[in-house]
């Protein structure tokens, strides 16, 4: 059986533990990138490997944690359990990372003479570096709001726009403080092995709170055993994908575009793709407090799908004077610490302005339709469902 709380304070440790999962999971993309690039000689080769194996795993762990989460009592414990691995491997992953190197360049690709072998085992091993703990942070999500939900059952819209607003919220802060504070402080291997400390800590405090909340039973519906029409399932999963194909299409454009106002550095990168996801942050936070009570999900979905077309569209006219702004911040700053500085809060508030309007919207979808599928009875695997079209339309 479970302990039902009936004090908000473990609610809010949870969401707090939260945030330091999505810290510490975009520092991991953001080293990554910079790792394989030494084993793959091109950089763009490096983003985009790590981008796909990244999401493409986040999919894999997401849809395996849909099928079989109703067997398991403790969802908690699991979280705790895939944080550890994803601290260990963490931890391990320099040591690890520079022996396969070495072993690749010293050893293997000597004794190899085809260049189309040579490429295919360097991206097999870059591959196979990453995946097990892009897997296991795909995981993360399902888990974590599976197992609140169990626990506080009468409001999982709240909890699905409040786990998606940390996790977010943590995300934005995890890519400025890797290039800014950490990347520059320990370098390299002390940045991976921060995060994987954070996620070593994490699981041993949520062990520690999740140990005695056992659920034997999934929260659902009764109508989850037949009644809930599987076309309706589909089309909610293609709507999922579908929703986050476009907005990586505008993340992908705003990211071209913005390079040509605010530099191709890796740190204006960085400021972009935290404006990003900040606004993905803000939009669950505001659909939290409203889920609950919106009698119609689906239809609210589409009217914020029309809504973020238009905000897309209409932020036009600001990229365009953005030129002009940033022309005459760049003449008037002087050039030392301090207008570097200045310049990256210039940067940050422009792809801000650009970015934020759309993305606020788009940071509703994931929560909207992972309830529409809650509400008809799917029960839990909806979110890890969900979740994974979610991160396949990204791809």
């Amino acid at each position: 059986m479970s302990s039902r709380p009936t004090s908000p304070t473990l609610r809010i440790a949870l969401y707090s533990l939260f945030v330091l999962s999505g810290f510490s999971g975009l520092i991991y993309e953001s080293i990554w990138s910079h790792y394989l690039k030494l084993m793959l000689g091109h950089a763009a080769y490096a983003q985009t490997l790590v981008l796909a194996i990244f999401m493409g795993g986040m999919a894999a762990g997401a849809w395996l944690t849909s099928r079989y989460s109703r067997r398991w009592s403790n969802l908690l414990l699991g979280y705790a359990i895939a944080e550890g691995f994803i601290g260990l491997l963490g931890l391990t992953f320099h040591p690890l990372f520079t022996t396969v190197l070495d072993a690749l360049y010293l050893s293997w690709i000597p004794a190899l003479s085809d260049p189309g072998t040579i490429n295919a085992l360097k991206w097999t091993l870059a591959a196979l570096l990453i995946l097990p703990q892009s897997v296991l942070l795909g995981a993360t999500f399902p888990l974590m709001s599976a197992g609140i939900i169990r626990l506080y059952p009468d409001t999982p819209g709240a909890t699905l726009g409040m786990l998606y607003f940390t996790n977010s919220l943590g995300a934005a802060a995890g890519v400025l403080v890797s290039v800014f504070v950490l990347i520059p402080a320990v370098g390299l291997p002390g940045t991976i092995m921060t995060a994987g400390i954070l996620n070593v800590l994490l699981a041993i405090v949520m062990w520690g709170i999740a140990k005695d909340r056992r659920v034997l039973a999934p929260v659902e519906s009764a109508s989850e055993s037949g009644q809930s029409s599987a076309w309706l399932t589909v089309a909610l999963l293609t709507l999922a994908l579908s929703s986050s194909l476009a907005s990586f299409f505008y993340e992908i454009g705003w990211i071209r575009m913005l390079s040509l106002v605010l530099g191709s550095s890796t740190q204006a990168f960085e400021l972009m793709l935290s404006a990003f996801i900040l606004g993905l942050a803000l939009g669950g936070l505001w659909i939290r407090r409203r889920l609950d009570r919106i009698a119609a999900p689906l239809r609210y979905a589409g009217y914020v799908q029309i809504l973020m077309g238009l905000c897309a569209v209409g932020t036009l006219p600001l990229y365009n004077a953005s030129f002009d702004f940033m022309g005459f911040m760049i003449g008037s700053l002087s050039k030392s610490d301090g207008g570097y500085t200045l310049f990256n809060l210039t940067s940050q508030t422009i792809a801000m302005a650009i970015m934020i309007p759309a993305t606020f919207l788009a940071g509703m979808t994931l929560p909207l339709f992972t309830y529409a599928l809650l509400q008809r009875g799917a029960g839990e695997r909806s979110i890890g469902r969900i979740y994974s079209a979610n991160t396949v339309g990204a791809i």
